[in-house]
């Protein structure tokens, strides 16, 4: 028999083997660090391309809450004309008003009954006055609350004036409040 060795066909075979083991683990190892390299780069590109969108928003965010405070001082402002132009038409509607409420007032006013002092506050006039007697100061009550322009109106005090002699005619001295209601309101059966 003859003596064939087949050892180093083997041991050639085995490092052939290893090196084309050691080609495929390097081009694997090359191919994964390509693939890591390239998805690292595409996280990264999509991360600076959010950046720069959230960059964007942010100031577009910083424009319309600018705008926004725009809005809001314009309101304001408007609400503060609205409110101008509200008063200035209550005055222009009322300036009538208050002439006819002074002549009503006037005409009202019994014959022996002086008036030493008149205020408004708001809707209310406060007198005191001196009447020559309590039923002048009655009947001056009974036509301010069947006025259209006057209602509820509100006797506070009656006093004498001073002390005199039995011939003398004794005053008396009154307050008293009334309010101004307009006869648009309906709130009198009048015109």
């Amino acid at each position: 028999m003859a003596n064939i060795n087949l050892l180093p066909w083997r041991d050639e075979l085995r490092a052939e083997k290893q090196k084309q083991f050691y080609t495929v683990l390097v081009v694997v190892c090359i191919a994964a660090g390509a693939a890591v390299f390239v998805w690292f780069s595409a996280v990264n590109t999509d991360i600076e391309s959010q950046r720069i969108r959230n960059n964007m928003l942010q100031r577009e965010i910083t424009q319309l809450e600018q705008k926004v405070d725009e809005i809001k001082d314009l309101r304001r402002r408007r609400e503060e004309l609205i409110g101008r132009m509200d008063v200035i038409q209550s005055l222009q509607g009322n300036r009538p008003q208050i002439v006819r409420v002074f002549d009503d007032l006037v005409r009202m006013v019994p014959d022996g009954v002086y008036f030493t002092q008149l205020s408004r506050e708001g809707q209310q006039i406060s007198v005191s006055g001196i009447a020559e007697s309590n039923n002048r100061v009655s009947s001056l009550m009974r036509q301010l609350d069947e006025s259209q322009w006057f209602e509820s109106p509100n006797l506070q005090s009656v006093s004498r004036a001073r002390e005199g002699g039995d011939d003398e005619l004794i005053p008396n001295t009154f307050k008293m409040t009334v309010q101004i209601s307009s006869p648009d309101d309906g709130k009198k059966d009048g015109v």
